[in-house]
């Protein structure tokens, strides 16, 4: 009794043997594959809405899927949590000149670090940010 390995089996599932016309060489096409292959042959995709018109693709965006994410979010309004903690962290150092107190300051210099720390957990490499150092700003 010849027994298939395992793997073999599960490569007959995933794949099918097939013969090309012109060349008669036999090679493996996957399940997809073939199944497309077939519906180009049976006519689906005749006739199709579009068909001959040029796409409009935006040519900046076609290699580039971190550009493509920014204009889908940039067109729905919405915003990565980085830019958002960027906006609150440059709210609170403005916030910070104000004080006078050494106890607001403070709060104020760790609430801006740990959102600093945040920032930086989430955003690009490159809109990295420096926290507050303590000492500096109870100097001025």
């Amino acid at each position: 009794m010849n027994k298939k390995p395992s793997y073999e089996k599960e490569l007959q599932k995933r794949e099918i043997l097939m013969k090309d016309e012109q060349t008669n060489a036999w090679y493996y096409e996957d399940h997809i594959t073939a199944i497309v292959n077939r519906a180009r042959k049976e006519g689906a995709f005749d006739n199709l809405e579009g068909m001959g018109k040029p796409l409009n693709i935006d040519e900046d965006l076609v290699y580039n899927p971190e550009k493509r994410l920014h204009k889908v979010m940039k067109d729905n309004n919405v915003l990565p949590n980085w830019v958002k903690l960027g906006k609150e962290i440059d709210v609170l150092k403005e916030e910070l000149k104000t004080y006078t107190v050494e106890y607001n300051i403070k709060k104020t210099v760790e609430s801006i670090n740990q959102k600093v720390f945040q920032h930086n957990l989430t955003c690009p490499p490159t809109a990295q940010r420096m926290k507050v150092n303590l000492e500096d700003v109870l100097k001025k």
